[in-house]
């Protein structure tokens, strides 16, 4: 059908039957997006895994804003990173805690990490198979497409029994940082014409710097340059059950399917722009600021463009500034904080101090232009600052979101869990049918 005669239709006398006016919502009490009228989540389960508080209630039941925390198994995240010797396994030692509900001893740390390091070989053709015969144009659509493929080196795929999702989550944990890695190059090296340079995963390393050692040509990286990597996929291991992508996970697999489907599913939901894929609007809109008006911009230079972005008048055209505002968090954004407080070092490090200088004097300004346009607090967002963090220690943009999906697959795995041992019904809401009653009419009479 032609595109024209199809749009005419849709818009004109398809209307009459397909239309759901905005006011209906209200009428029926229908919660869009999942959210109450004050913007706040509507209650879907029960956890015990993560908290994300951004406001609190008032005697009266008013929303109240306030300062962000994230809890980790009820910890604050921010004393989760305080520790007076750093160990390079924060990452490993949080998804301890997410799984199994307590820190760990260092013996049982020790072990844990090394489930993990034994399980970071891909089976022998995987990567040939795959990826360098199949390289994908978008890298998480790969990762899916090769999370599946995994199903098949499985010799019980189908055994969602709890402690065998615990198995074969651990399993792909182990296996996605590489297979992240190996998604690029093999796409860099079959549609950009480069060299193809493919790097073991080591044993002895952490998540964190397996991904740097396989992403660099000659396998190096600095010690401050792990820790932010490792803190970045700290940040990113959970953030409640509410997540679009954790509730995607919770709600295929409540359907008793395998485990690589529902972390697929996950990763379709994690690629969406108002999800995962938001870190990368983030570092193109602050490039075209900073080409645009100078690292060294004036604050009224900054105020003027935020409100040229807002009103459509720059570059993008949805009328966003990327990396500010979030679901819950009101006043602050507790990763954003601890992101701004790590980036410094790295960055005096890296010589790019100046650019760092500009994303604090920016966010600033942002917040408060935003908060007084809107109406409401507008905080900077952890995406803010961790793809500034990413091209500081030279991850490419395609890398972005898949790093998301290597640090929140245990998120997913643990909320899989959770609902497995204490709820374990198929999640199925309702939605209410508001079309008309119509009677069928023979072809010939139509």
């Amino acid at each position: 059908m032609d595109k024209n005669i199809y749009l005419a239709q849709f818009y004109g006398k398809s209307q009459n039957y397909t239309q759901i006016p905005r006011e209906w919502f209200s009428k029926y009490g229908v919660k869009r997006g999942l959210r109450n009228e004050d913007h706040t989540g509507v209650l879907v389960g029960l956890t015990r895994i993560a908290d994300v508080v951004g406001y609190q209630r008032d005697a009266e039941g008013h929303k109240v804003d306030c300062e962000g925390v994230l809890y980790y198994r009820g910890i604050d995240v921010r004393e989760l990173v305080k520790k007076e010797s750093y160990t390079g396994y924060l990452y490993e030692e949080a998804c301890f805690l997410l799984l199994f509900g307590y820190l760990p001893t260092q013996d049982e740390l020790n072990s844990f990490c090394k489930v993990l390091q034994d399980g970071y070989d891909l089976p022998d053709d995987f990567l040939e198979m795959n990826m360098l015969r199949q390289p994908g144009k978008n890298l998480m659509n790969k990762l899916q497409n090769c999370l599946l493929a995994l199903y098949n080196y499985d010799p019980d795929p189908d055994n969602i029994d709890v402690y065998q999702t615990l198995r074969k989550g651990l399993n792909i944990m182990s296996k996605i940082p590489s297979i992240a890695v190996y998604a690029y190059m093999s796409k860099v090296h079959y549609f950009n014409r480069k060299s193809l340079v493919i790097h073991y995963p080591r044993k002895d390393y952490s998540t964190a710097e397996n991904i740097l050692s396989m992403m660099r040509l000659d396998g190096k990286f600095t010690e401050k340059e792990s820790q932010l990597l490792d803190l970045l996929l700290f940040l990113h291991a959970d953030h409640g059950g509410g997540t679009n992508s954790t509730f995607t996970n919770v709600v295929v697999s409540s359907t008793n399917t395998d485990i690589y489907s529902s972390m697929a599913s996950s990763i379709g939901a994690l690629k969406g722009p108002r999800h995962g894929g938001a870190n990368v609007k983030v570092s193109i809109m602050m490039e075209n600021i900073i080409d645009a008006i100078g690292l060294k911009a004036t604050d009224a230079q900054m105020k003027d463009i935020i409100l040229k972005i807002l009103h459509k008048k720059f570059k993008n055209s949805a009328g966003l500034v990327y990396g500010f505002g979030h679901a819950v968090y009101t006043l602050s954004d507790p990763r954003a904080e601890i992101m701004r407080k790590y980036c410094g070092p790295v960055a005096k490090e890296k010589g790019v101090e100046d650019i760092f200088d500009f994303y604090n004097r920016f966010e600033r300004v942002a917040s408060k232009t935003l908060s007084e346009e809107k109406g409401a607090n507008m905080c900077s967002n952890v995406d803010y600052y961790s793809g500034f963090a990413y091209n500081m220690m030279d991850i490419p943009r395609d890398m972005y979101t898949p790093l998301f999906v290597v640090s929140r697959l245990v998120g997913w795995l643990a909320h899989n869990l959770e609902h497995k041992l204490y709820d374990n019904r198929i999640v199925r809401p309702a939605a209410k049918y508001v079309g008309d009653l119509m009677d069928f009419i023979p072809m010939e009479d139509r």
